[in-house]
């Protein structure tokens, strides 16, 4: 793969993680409020709490913020490159592999901007108090546990990398027999390669289908890794987290903000996914 192509992925990465960021930015907020031990569960109040400006002020920039998925579209059309070259063309290997080397990659480098992003949402202020900054929050999480505390979480997250896994494997699979379908109608090679609205719909669809399924078997290591980044929290780790939590809740509330996350999630993907294979398809001509 050139530099070219990685800056393609990198940019249209960045601007489906943008788009899709702020036409479900509210719902973020909601869902990691559910998420968390100390906040009150009842979705009327969180909302209340979101219509007062803390979809606003409690997200950062959502630009800045999501444009970090470029980081993960980059690694992964990356790593997807190089292993069809050793594996099997486009096989699910090579999907699984990708997905699971590109979640890494992105986790390991963008961990304390997310935990940030965390905190300031569980940051409760009553109305008319001035809310807590990117930069304040920046310093209180060092002054009370170090370089170590911007890396709290991360072991959940990276139990999540299989719902990243098993995303894109549906994704591709249902996006390959989509264009497999398409195919016989095309005759000539230029019609071949190109895409029209029902295409980009159809991707839409199948990013939806397959985040849908992934979220619902993989939900729990969002509930870990929320408790884990609240500030002052009892848990400390990953395992610990995982039993303490239906020990004293009971198993259910590993699935608190299920609902709220898939009504945000399954559009947020949708878009997303639909921007950037459209951004890759109109810079790649």
């Amino acid at each position: 793969m050139s530099q070219r192509d990685t800056l393609v992925h990198l940019f249209a990465g960045g601007c489906g993680g943008t788009v899709g960021a702020i036409l479900t930015c509210p719902l973020e907020v909601v869902k990691t409020r559910l998420q968390s031990s100390s906040i009150s569960l009842y979705v009327s109040e969180v909302q209340l709490s979101t219509v007062n400006g803390a979809s606003v002020a409690r997200m950062s920039p959502p630009g800045p913020l999501h444009c970090l998925k470029a980081i993960y579209f980059a690694a992964y059309s990356t790593a997807k490159e190089k292993l069809n070259n050793v594996l099997e063309p486009d096989s699910t290997q090579v999907h699984m592999v990708s997905a699971g080397m590109a979640g890494f990659t992105a986790i390991t480098a963008t961990n304390p901007i997310w935990l940030i992003k965390t905190r300031l949402q569980l940051d409760a202020r009553n109305r008319g108090e001035r809310r807590m900054s990117a930069f304040e929050c920046v310093r209180r999480v060092y002054q009370s546990d170090g370089l170590r505390g911007f890396y709290r979480g991360m072991s959940a997250s990276y139990a999540g990398i299989s719902e990243t896994v098993i995303h894109f494997v549906i994704y591709e699979n249902i996006k390959r027999r989509l264009l497999e379908a398409k195919a016989p109608q095309n005759v000539d090679d230029q019609e071949e390669v190109s895409k029209d609205a029902s295409d980009f719909v159809g991707m839409m669809l199948a990013a939806a289908t397959s985040k849908t399924c992934a979220t619902s078997i993989a939900y729990p290591h969002e509930v870990i890794r929320t408790r884990l980044r609240e500030e002052g929290s009892k848990y400390r780790s990953f395992f610990q987290t995982l039993t303490t939590v239906p020990k004293e809740e009971g198993f259910r509330a590993l699935y608190r903000g299920l609902t709220t996350h898939l009504v945000r999630q399954i559009p947020n993907t949708a878009i997303m996914m639909c921007t950037y294979e459209m951004v890759v398809y109109i810079l790649n001509g």
